[in-house]
């Protein structure tokens, strides 16, 4: 059955190579920001949990990491939370539900559903065609180019809200949507401005 499994990505791997629309798109990271609305002791919530990290001289909030979903968030004392590193809203509700589990411990208890908002969303694909950087540099405008220090270039995509890191492999991430739905029409439009340019 193993065997099957990886003769299929295999070949997955050479027709995504071979054909130019071997475009794809996965969300990698969500950052939301949602409140409890209530006020957290984090000095109590640093002594009492253990995955937890607060020094309120560099910094008002207290980091909490959460092993699964593999999530970090910020906790301020008014309740107010910033949460990153999921890869799915799910896992973002499954997170908060474990920060108020553990504020549980420390005899808080949040009655309320928290709302969620999200503030940026990254996602990690491929366009399927090979990039000229150096061209691209010189034919669009707002983008960011130094191969001396970093080999992507950041293409600002105003129209979508979007901003995108290219790779001469053709391989993309994109920042600055608020869905995946956003995400995957912004790179929609990044292929069409790219193929007008070949």
């Amino acid at each position: 059955m193993a065997k099957k499994t990886a003769k299929k990505t295999k070949g997955s791997e050479k027709a995504q190579e071979n054909t130019p629309v071997g475009r794809d798109l996965q969300i990698v990271n969500i950052v939301v920001s949602s409140s409890l609305e209530h006020s957290i002791p984090l000095e109590k919530m640093a002594a009492t949990l253990s995955n937890t990290e607060y020094n309120p001289e560099q910094f008002p909030g207290l980091v909490i990491r959460i092993k699964d979903p593999k999530t970090s968030a910020l906790i301020f004392s008014s309740g107010k939370i910033v949460c990153t590193g999921a890869r799915s809203i799910q896992k973002v509700e499954e997170s908060i539900q474990k920060i108020i589990e553990s504020l549980q411990k420390i005899g808080i208890k949040i009655t309320i559903k928290p709302k969620i908002t999200i503030q940026n969303m990254v996602a990690a694909g491929s366009i399927g065609m090979d990039l000229n950087l150096n061209v691209l540099a010189m034919k669009l405008p707002n983008t960011e180019y130094e191969p001396e220090q970093f080999p992507g270039l950041v293409y600002k995509l105003i129209e979508a809200k979007a901003t995108f890191l290219l790779f001469s492999n053709g391989k993309v991430v994109c920042t600055g949507t608020k869905s995946e739905a956003e995400a995957n029409a912004a790179l929609d439009k990044l292929i069409v401005i790219l193929k007008k340019l070949k």
